[in-house]
């Protein structure tokens, strides 16, 4: 059971060849046997899945079941889910029960879907490799010696090991695709805005966005159909029509043009470069016409992130003061002692240094020379984009420098770990969508094909990645300890 697809398993539960609370019992049984080694849940809600399950097993009955009805899905530990902890893999947050639903979670739980539980992630989604979780790393099920990708890792690995069908991530600047590729899933962050954040625990606000987690690009279509739309209680929720992406996902590839910039081979080690134009190539056999372009600015991603992302960091995580919720200091001897301690103890050493970056980028004296330097270099960035995406459809090229690496080996070296987001970054500072699909493995860890779109055109994107899930099977692949069946 655990081996098929979302699409699979809806078909299942709509011909009755399985209940919802079978299902829903399969994976908590995988998640118990599989987990202690993986460490890709945070918080598993057995109770709280099966009540849901029958709920969805009563609606199928009486007929009035969607299309996600009683599929089991696994939630990034920062979507604010009513009465369940929601830790974002910090100490601070540890003892935070959320008190309302986030639109995401809400809108998937109307659909009926099945919360298994919450998902391991770097602290408040800050980091590449999903070892700066306060609960310790999660581990890659195609070898438990190497990362999974960050910051969406747990969710990345509970669907590689086929411990959920599905999961929800969040992409800041590449937190929902490093980590697909990294574990041989598919992953798509969709157009900022396209996707509410509100009950999203917030890292930088001009660059989150959610997006869903599974094998195949058509499971991620009928999950991101109940996620996006318009949401009043998000201002950066754009009202704009929402495509059904299911109903696009038949559409021919012939004569649609991929761009191919220049700047992303520059220095890609050849394995990684044959992977990834083999998987144009074919593309290209399915009619799709490549053409080389360039992305001019592309080197500058990483320093105008890297001054933005910990600025907005800087000033969204001040509400985590000791004063209101999450975690105290014990003891404090004035209000000022326990400020300091309160956020000394309660962050990690990562959320540390990038409330430190930020806070300096945004000083008096400093302002001008890095934070408002960086938004022009974004403006530049954008700009790039948007020049050619006028001559291609969507861009194509890696989603990773590398395939995963060993956990620990750059982990004392930020600056390094920085480097690897170089392909992902542009994408949220344009606030572009962006799909990661397993196109191949390098040393036998997976490796993903990167696709850009235009805004809002996620439909293009999920087709063009379904349409090469037809005649590959990267997506197929299972890692070995995730093979057996427990039931």
């Amino acid at each position: 059971m655990f081996q098929k697809s979302l699409a699979e398993l809806a078909k299942g539960l709509k011909a009755g060849e399985f209940t919802s609370r079978e299902l829903t019992q399969h994976y908590l049984q995988r998640i118990e046997d599989l987990d202690e080694e993986l460490n890709s849940f945070i918080t598993v809600c057995p109770e709280l899945a099966l009540e849901q399950a029958d709920a969805a097993d009563a609606a199928i009955a009486a007929g009035t079941s969607g299309p996600l009805t009683g599929l089991p899905i696994a939630h990034k530990d920062l979507f604010c889910t009513q009465g369940v902890k929601t830790s974002c893999a910090s100490k601070m947050l540890d003892n935070f029960i959320a008190p309302y639903e986030s639109t995401v979670t809400a809108n998937l739980r109307s659909a009926g879907m099945v919360m298994l539980g919450k998902t391991n992630m770097d602290e408040f989604a800050m980091g590449g490799s999903n070892e700066n979780s306060f609960y310790g790393p999660a581990h890659n099920p195609w070898d438990v010696n190497l990362v999974p990708g960050g910051s969406s890792g747990g969710s990345a690995v509970a669907v590689a090991a086929r411990l959920a069908p599905v999961a929800t991530g969040t992409d800041t600047g590449g937190s929902i695709r490093q980590p697909a590729a990294f574990c041989g899933i598919t992953g798509i962050k969709p157009t900022y805005g396209r996707v509410s954040r509100w009950g999203m625990v917030a890292f930088a606000s001009s660059l989150d966005q959610a997006g869903p987690m599974a094998q195949t690009a058509e499971d991620c279509a009928m999950v991101l159909n109940a996620m996006a739309g318009h949401d009043h209680r998000d201002s950066t929720c754009m009202d704009q029509p929402v495509d059904d992406y299911t109903a696009k996902l038949g559409n021919s590839i012939k004569g649609l043009k991929i761009g191919l910039p220049k700047e992303y081979f520059e220095g890609l080690s050849e394995a990684m470069s044959t992977k990834v134009r083999a998987a144009v190539a074919e593309l290209e056999k399915q009619g799709a016409i490549v053409k080389e372009i360039s992305l001019p600015n592309t080197k500058l991603a990483i320093p105008t992130y890297y001054v933005l992302a910990p600025a907005e960091a800087s000033t969204n995580l001040s509400r985590f003061d000791g004063v209101r919720f999450g975690y105290r200091c014990e003891d404090p001897v004035d209000l000022e002692d326990m400020y300091k301690r309160t956020r000394g103890e309660g962050f990690g050493k990562e959320v540390q240094r990038r409330i430190m970056i930020g806070t300096y980028a945004l000083s008096a004296g400093y302002y001008d020379a890095y934070y408002n330097k960086a938004l022009k270099t974004r403006r530049l960035l954008s700009n790039d984009f948007a020049q050619a995406l006028k001559e291609v459809d969507v861009i194509a090229g890696p989603t990773a420098p590398t395939a995963a690496y060993e956990i620990g080996t750059q982990s004392k070296d930020p600056v390094s770990m920085y480097l690897a987001d170089i392909f992902t970054l542009g994408v949220n500072l344009a606030g572009l969508p962006g799909i990661s699909v397993p196109c191949g493995f390098i040393d036998e860890m997976p490796v993903g094909l990167q696709l850009i779109g235009r805004h809002f055109d996620e439909s293009t994107l999920l087709n063009i990645g379904h349409q090469y899930q037809q005649t590959t099977d990267w997506h197929k692949q299972c890692p070995d300890m995730a093979q057996e069946e427990n039931n």
